[in-house]
């Protein structure tokens, strides 16, 4: 099967016109797809609209009723899941992530009780400690952000992650896969990322390998009013290139192999290209090469700065007519982030992109293990190698190799052995290393590091 899949999924080169130009076939795994087209957009509407029904989900308000606040949206939320979990026979264990968050003299006033509501569904191979999570935040804000009594919708920022995350989680929960998947409803992100901060240093303080956050936030509008763009093709994802918890000697590492674009981060993205457009189709995944917007934040960040990999999923063209803001009418125009302004077959690929590289990733053998490229000697060749994964035996591996000046990778080599010499100097390409299964199941890319 292997060998069919990677024939599939190698790069073709066609000499063309006296010119040499790079083609591709790709190969999906149909039991991806068919989760993949499970994702509903009637659902997905439906939970937005459930969310918004609470008046508002901000981080303060009312935590004794059942209708409206934060209290009654993560009891909602949790009872979804817990419906999940009864459909995956038991597997999916629900919980609260509760803490007390500290008063910061700004946006939380005295002590407060916080709650995150997280499912995890654990791996089936007991060698795979790779936990992979997918994240949105359900807190919502209008305008004043200590305003916690008024209408605050938060449809779209951040009821489409939040919606996404449980769609995900319905269909992922009835499968079973090598690695653990973990589906996380954030609180207290618009008053400082605070149910990420917690969650973050849990996992670190526990020893969670979280492998790879992919965070959802504003991802369910299309149309950009300020521009006049209307673009349901394309999404962004946000990838640091050095890692906050840099040591000197690996900066010094980085700076002689010139890999500031290439930190766990900044791969993780390429990962989430490759296979989100291999499976969703009318799709283009947009690199954006920093941590996060101008003058924004995210979820990601309390866990990159823990030293995980993590990225910001984020719609093309935000509508800032539509974040934080009253609901009103003003010279005729109707500001506020509403469920009618959410393009729910857009927020439905965005979604399956998620569930794509989740899928893939969780069913994928552990990534390769001490990847070097041998600089021993002058050569206009690279030497490779590496030590084989944990856990499941690779069926074989990816070299891959791009231009210095390439975001993308542009050639992919498939080798069985643990050791690769390509007629390609080292000093004029990057390269890197990934694992694959029988079903051609890739890893992340591991950059070599220079070794002799």
């Amino acid at each position: 099967m292997i060998k069919k899949y990677c024939s599939a999924l190698l790069f073709i080169v066609l000499l063309c016109s006296g010119k040499l130009q790079a083609q591709k076939t790709e190969n999906r795994d149909p039991n991806i797809s068919a989760m993949v087209t499970e994702v509903s957009a009637s659902n997905l509407e439906q939970l937005i609209k459930k969310l918004v029904s609470f008046q508002t989900r901000h981080t303060l308000s009312d935590t004794t009723s059942k209708t409206t606040g934060i209290g009654a949206a993560r009891a909602w939320i949790k009872s979804e899941f817990e419906k999940y979990g009864a459909a995956s026979g038991g597997r999916l264990q629900v919980s609260y992530d509760s803490f007390v968050q500290a008063a910061d003299g700004r946006r939380i006033k005295e002590p407060t009780v916080l709650k995150n509501v997280v499912a995890i569904l654990p791996g089936t191979d007991p060698n795979d400690k790779r936990m992979l999570m997918v994240s949105g935040h359900y807190d919502s804000r209008v305008t004043d952000v200590m305003n916690i009594k008024d209408f605050a919708p938060g449809a779209n920022d951040d009821a489409s992650g939040t919606a996404a995350v449980m769609e995900m989680c319905r269909v992922m929960s009835k499968q079973k896969f090598s690695a653990t998947l973990v589906f996380v409803a954030m609180v207290g992100e618009e008053q400082g990322l605070y149910g990420a901060t917690n969650l973050a240093k849990r996992a670190k303080e526990e020893g969670w390998n979280v492998h790879l956050l992919m965070n959802n936030d504003i991802v369910g509008n299309s149309y950009g009013m300020e521009t006049d763009i209307k673009d349901n093709k394309s999404v962004r994802v946000f990838s640091e290139g050095v890692s906050p918890i840099e040591t000197k000697e690996q900066a010094a590492t980085r700076q002689s192999a010139g890999t500031e674009n290439d930190g766990k981060a900044r791969q993780a993205a390429r990962y989430i290209k490759e296979v989100a457009e291999r499976y969703v189709d009318q799709l283009e995944v947009k690199l954006i090469y920093r941590r996060d917007r101008f003058l924004r934040g995210g979820d990601h960040t309390p866990f990159s700065q823990q030293g995980f990999t993590a990225v910001r999923i984020t719609e093309m063209n935000e509508d800032f007519n539509r974040q934080h803001q009253d609901v009103r009418t003003e010279n005729g125009f109707k500001y506020g982030d509403l469920p009618e302004y959410v393009d729910y077959n857009y927020l439905q690929k965005v979604t399956r992109m998620n569930l794509s590289v989740m899928a893939n990733l969780a069913w994928a053998t552990q990534d390769p293990e001490n990847v070097t490229v041998q600089t021993s000697g002058l050569t206009n060749k690279t030497a490779l190698k590496w030590e084989a994964p944990k856990g499941k035996t690779p069926a074989g591996y990816y070299v891959l190799m791009r231009e210095t000046t390439s975001p993308f990778w542009e050639r992919k080599f498939f080798i069985k052995e643990t050791s690769a010499t390509l007629p390609y100097s080292k000093d004029n390409y990057f390269f890197g290393v990934q694992s694959l299964d029988e079903a051609g199941h890739e890893s992340l890319v591991i950059t070599p590091r220079p070794g002799r």
